[in-house]
């Protein structure tokens, strides 16, 4: 059985912190031949058999050096056809545990279906597709892997902030599904929505505050290295004030996180919760360290922007802070 600390050290050693955003090929081959692809795989499937704590602790260690490999849908891609009884299901677990990529799509797609079945419109914001062989999208009868070279695909790159990520639209123009591909039907898509989308709220929660670490980390350095006044700026008490209100953040959102991997019975609105939590907690740790770096935080020669765009973005996956608050609110009253 591998151990957390062994992923951990695995991780840290393949992905130094001090190389921010390795590139995304050399970074997807190192992914691969490590298993991470396969690590919520069971064991009779050919995979590591790990819970989504092994997956989360992962994720934190990506997220701290901002990285470019689309490792979070990957999984949630895997995931989704393993829940399938698609009849190549056997041959797309080893095609995708090897290192082909079909990333889950969750967000709704504007599709719409012509008298002779062929569906036209948008999935729009997928990540990496330019890579993918397949995309797991929500067609109006249900998930199912959609081939990126298929008749009536295309693939057109949406210009986002963050550099660590590319975004793509796919754009579907009579294309025809292949029965054979169909993960799920009508009734069944929500089924496999529900039991999804709260391992990519603690995928990207974990993203969140692997980041947020290692912004705060930058951040203190910097603080001891820039004098004011013939002292380091650390030992200032109002920035060592602001650093420990960084700290606090983190700390709180990463005990929640932590809580919610570790229950299996956590709903998706409390997974939400800790998504939006170390969400917010990013955004507020990404700005702060800005304030602290001073006038070379707001040039792109330093890489503290970078951990801002990434905690901007990160913000709005899987819903909106104001929609997460709100249900989480109504749900605790409730």
């Amino acid at each position: 059985m591998i151990e957390l600390n062994e992923l951990t050290d695995a991780a840290q050693k393949a992905f130094p912190a001090d190389a921010l955003s390795p590139g995304r090929n050399e970074s997807w081959r190192l992914v691969a031949e490590m298993g991470w692809l396969m690590v919520r795989l069971p064991e009779e499937d050919g995979g590591l058999g790990l819970d989504r704590e092994a997956s989360a602790a992962i994720h934190f260690e990506m997220g701290r050096v901002l990285a470019t490999t689309p490792l979070i849908p990957a999984q949630l891609g895997l995931q989704a056809v393993l829940a399938s009884e698609i009849a190549a299901r056997v041959e797309w677990l080893e095609r995708l545990a090897g290192g082909e990529y079909a990333p889950l799509h969750l967000l709704p797609a504007k599709l719409e279906a012509a008298p002779n079945g062929t569906l036209s419109g948008v999935v729009g914001g997928v990540f990496d597709a330019d890579m993918a062989v397949a995309v797991v999208a929500k067609l109006p009868g249900g998930y199912a892997l959609v081939p990126t070279d298929a008749p009536g695909v295309s693939i057109v790159e949406r210009a986002i902030w963050d550099p660590s990520r590319r975004l793509f639209d796919i754009v579907l123009d009579g294309y025809a599904p292949d029965p054979a591909l169909m993960l799920t039907d009508a009734d069944g898509a929500a089924a496999l929505h529900d039991a999804l989308a709260p391992e990519a709220h603690l995928a990207v929660a974990a993203d969140c505050l692997g980041a947020a670490n290692a912004a705060l980390e930058l951040t203190i350095e910097y603080m001891k290295m820039r004098r004011q006044f013939d002292r380091p700026i650390a030992m200032f008490q109002a920035l060592k004030h602001r650093a420990a209100d960084m700290k606090a953040r983190i700390a709180v959102a990463e005990a929640l996180l932590w809580n919610r991997v570790r229950d299996d019975a956590a709903t998706l609105v409390q997974c939400a919760a800790a998504k939006t939590l170390a969400a917010e907690a990013f955004a507020f740790v990404t700005e702060e360290a800005i304030q602290l770096h001073g006038g070379i935080g707001l040039t792109e020669e330093h890489p503290i922007h970078r951990f801002m765009k990434r905690a901007m973005l990160n913000l709005q996956l899987c819903g909106s802070p104001d929609l997460w608050n709100e249900r989480t609110g109504r749900e605790a009253l409730g």
